[in-house]
C-alpha cells in the first residue's frame, strides 16, 4: 500500500489549527499572568480614607 501525499486542504487546515493553538496558548498565558499579578504581593491598592480611619 502506497503512502498518500497530503492534500492541499489538509496542509491549510494544519496551519490554521497551529494558529488557533498558538492563540489559545497566548490567551491562557495572559489570563495566568493577570491572575498571578492580581494575587501577588506586588499588587497592593492604596487604602481608601474610610479604611484608614477604622
Amino acid at each position: 500500500m502506497a503512502i498518500k501525499v497530503d492534500h492541499e486542504l489538509h496542509k491549510r487546515r494544519l496551519s490554521r489549527n497551529i494558529g488557533v493553538g498558538v492563540a489559545l496558548i497566548l490567551f491562557v498565558g495572559l489570563v495566568y499572568g493577570l491572575t498571578v499579578a492580581k494575587v501577588s504581593d506586588i499588587y497592593k491598592p492604596e487604602p481608601t480614607p474610610a479604611e484608614v480611619s477604622q
